[in-house]
Parts: C-alpha cells; sequence; structure tokens
C-alpha cells in the first residue's frame, strides 16, 4: 500500500433539533499519496486565492451561493485526491443515547475509524480541533484512549488548525458541499449537481444507518423494472462482504474498495449505471504501489467477491458496460448468464475430453472415476 494521508473535517453537529440545526451529520476525509501533499497544497492554494483572497477556504463563507459553490468545486474536482465520506442521518437514529453529545461521538468514532483505517491501514491522518469541530477533538480522545500507535502501525496523527492548512480548508469545503447534497435543511434544487460534481472524487460515502438506495424511489417511478426487494439483497450482501471480510492481501483491500465503490454508486447515483473496468481501477489504484491489470481485476476481485456471495452484474456491451450491484431480474438474469457463460464451456471440455479417453482406451479409463468427482459425474451423467 501507499504511504497514504487524510485531511478530514466535520458537518453539522449533534443536535436532534432536525428544523434548525439540520438533519445530518458527515465526515469527510480527502486522502492523496504523501508525496504528492506539496503539489495539492499549492494548486489548493492559487484556488483559495481566487475565490478567498486572504481568507480561508470555507463552506460556510459560500453557504446558499450554489453558483460560486459550483464554480469552486469545477476546479477542486480538477486536482488529484479522493473522498471518503460518512453521512449520519440523525432522523434515523433512535434511543435516548444518541441525544447525548459524549454518546453520540462516540458512536461516530468507531464508525470513522473503521471506514478510513480499514481501507487504508497505514493512513496517517490530519484534523482540525480548533474553533467548533467537537467531533474532531472527540475523536482525538478516542484514539489516545485506544492506544493508537499500535492500531495505526506508528503512523502519525496530526492536529493542524485550518488557518495553517489549506488541505484541511478543502476537506471542510468538501464536508459542507456534500451537506448542501444531503441535509434536509440545505438540500436545493442544487443538490444533484453538486453531488454529480464529486463523483469523479469520491470513492466511498458510507450511509449511516445503513440503506437500501437514496435513488430507490426515483428508480421506481423512472425504471418499471426496478424491484426494491432484489435492490435490498444486493447492497445487504455487498455491505455484509465489507463487514466480515478478512483482510490479509492487497487484493482483500481491492475487494472491499470496489465493493464500497459498487455501493456508493447505487446509493447515491443511478441503481441502473454500470461502472466501467476503467473507473473502477482508476479508484482501486489510489492506495496501490503498482497498477493492476484487466486480467487481475477480473479473477482476483470481482471473481473472489461473486466467490463470497456479493451478487454483481455485468455487462460487455453498449452503454451499460461494466458492473454494478443488481436492481431487478434482468440484472440477475445477466449474472447468471455471465456464470453460464463460464461453466458451460468448462463442463463441454471436460466431456469431450472424458468422451475421447473412454474411447481410446476401450472404456477403461474414465477421467471422472475419482471420488472426488462424483458431483461432477453425477452432472454431466444427467
Amino acid at each position: 500500500m501507499k504511504n497514504m494521508i487524510a485531511f478530514a473535517d466535520e458537518f453539522g453537529n449533534n443536535s436532534f433539533d432536525f428544523e434548525n440545526q439540520g438533519s445530518h451529520f458527515i465526515v469527510a476525509s480527502v486522502i492523496l499519496s504523501k508525496n504528492k501533499v506539496n503539489e495539492l497544497e499549492e494548486q489548493a492554494e492559487t484556488i483559495r486565492k481566487k475565490y478567498f483572497q486572504t481568507g480561508e477556504i470555507k463552506s460556510s463563507k459560500v453557504g446558499p451561493n450554489h453558483a460560486r459553490r459550483i464554480k469552486i468545486l469545477a476546479e477542486l474536482v480538477k486536482l488529484d485526491f479522493t473522498i471518503y465520506a460518512i453521512a449520519v442521518d440523525k432522523r434515523r437514529l433512535f434511543g435516548e443515547g444518541f441525544k447525548y453529545k459524549g454518546s453520540f461521538y462516540k458512536f461516530l468514532n468507531n464508525i470513522v475509524y473503521k471506514e478510513l483505517f480499514r481501507t487504508f491501514p497505514d493512513l496517517s491522518l490530519v484534523v482540525d480541533e480548533h474553533g467548533s469541530n467537537d467531533f474532531m477533538r472527540s475523536f482525538k480522545h478516542y484514539v489516545e484512549k485506544n492506544h493508537v500507535s499500535d492500531l495505526f502501525n506508528q503512523n502519525e496523527f496530526q492536529f493542524a488548525g485550518s488557518a495553517k492548512s489549506v488541505l484541511v480548508q478543502l476537506a471542510d469545503f468538501i464536508a459542507g458541499s456534500l451537506g448542501y447534497c444531503f441535509d434536509e435543511s440545505k438540500k436545493s434544487n442544487n443538490s444533484k449537481e453538486i453531488l454529480e460534481m464529486l463523483k469523479t472524487k469520491i470513492s466511498s460515502i458510507n450511509y449511516f444507518p445503513p440503506q437500501v438506495s437514496n435513488v430507490g424511489s426515483e428508480a421506481q417511478i423512472e425504471d418499471k423494472s426496478f424491484d426494491a426487494v432484489i435492490a435490498e439483497i444486493s447492497v445487504r450482501q455487498a455491505r455484509d462482504f465489507i463487514d466480515r471480510k478478512a483482510v490479509n492481501s492487497i487484493y482483500d483491500f481491492d475487494q472491499i474498495n470496489c465493493a464500497k465503490l459498487l455501493l456508493l454508486y447505487f446509493n447515491s447515483y443511478d441503481v441502473s449505471r454500470y461502472i466501467t473496468t476503467k473507473e473502477i481501477l482508476k479508484h482501486l489504484e489510489i492506495g496501490r504501489e503498482e497498477p493492476i491489470t484487466e486480467h487481475t481485476f477480473r479473477t482476483q476481485v470481482i471473481a473472489k467477491m461473486r466467490d463470497a456471495g456479493v451478487l454483481i452484474a455485468s455487462s460487455s456491451s453498449g452503454e451499460r458496460k461494466g458492473y454494478k450491484l443488481p436492481s431487478n431480474v434482468r440484472d440477475l438474469h445477466k449474472f447468471v448468464n455471465h456464470g453460464k457463460s463460464v461453466i458451460l464451456p468448462m463442463l463441454s471440455r471436460i466431456s469431450k475430453s472424458r468422451d475421447k479417453i473412454l474411447l481410446a482406451t476401450q472404456n477403461q479409463v474414465d477421467i471422472l472415476a475419482a471420488d472426488s468427482f462424483a458431483d461432477l459425474r453425477k452432472l454431466l451423467d444427467s
């Protein structure tokens, strides 16, 4: 894995006064390779001077001026970084404990830690613990209490005021922009455009509590074939895979990140859209030392995920080329057809080879006679 660093900031608060204080709490992390920090700082600083003059890049300074936000984002998304985020819908949190700031933040600490360090185990993290960033201060104490030096593999956990770090400012702007996509008190007719602009930079949004799809209701209106039950099963299988997957190799990280990306596009964008291999590889290579080939991706990532029970539909032609989570019966048929296209030719090869050997040896040698091939023999003899 590359030597990665993240700059994180928060949007929202722990208040359950949804009308006045907002519906969502969001943590956004801007992640990049350490050797690209100086370059990104210079580029972000140029954008800061252009749009904020002597001030910081702050989402709150732009506020609901969506035209200005979109103009700034258009330049920021050209820079080399990726986004991992957690979006908590406070309206769906039940239990008295969540209404207390300490309990609320303690609960989130584990989610944030798991999201970042399960994906990038050697990650260094820079956050702003000054001002009103109560959660980041809470996360600092959580890290210290949980023996951060061991958990983070001796990597750094730094605190830098936003005034001193333009990349913490960048994280603030991303978190705030996501707030304008999801928070009910901030959403507008521009929310979809903002989220669409960020699509190429986002590798994962972990929604909590878990949900099937933000776009599910829209999909049912626009696509009559959408099946909510199939969509729920697809999402649950992918999410369960992420939660239970043991990490022992770089390919395990690739599989987890691929599952997160499939969930992101399914939950946030279009349930019918296939993600091309090129798009997926671009995201997977963020934390890799060496690029991953398409063959390796198919055999060590997609195939292994399917072996583990993740439902992945694939298409190799037209605009619907790539991979996605199934959202209807048609997608499941493509999933089965893929298996059929692999299984039937292999069975045919074995059957032909078996017949030739039987013929040549006058039925003395059956290559499927061993007990270990009993199931295969039964299948071909049926």
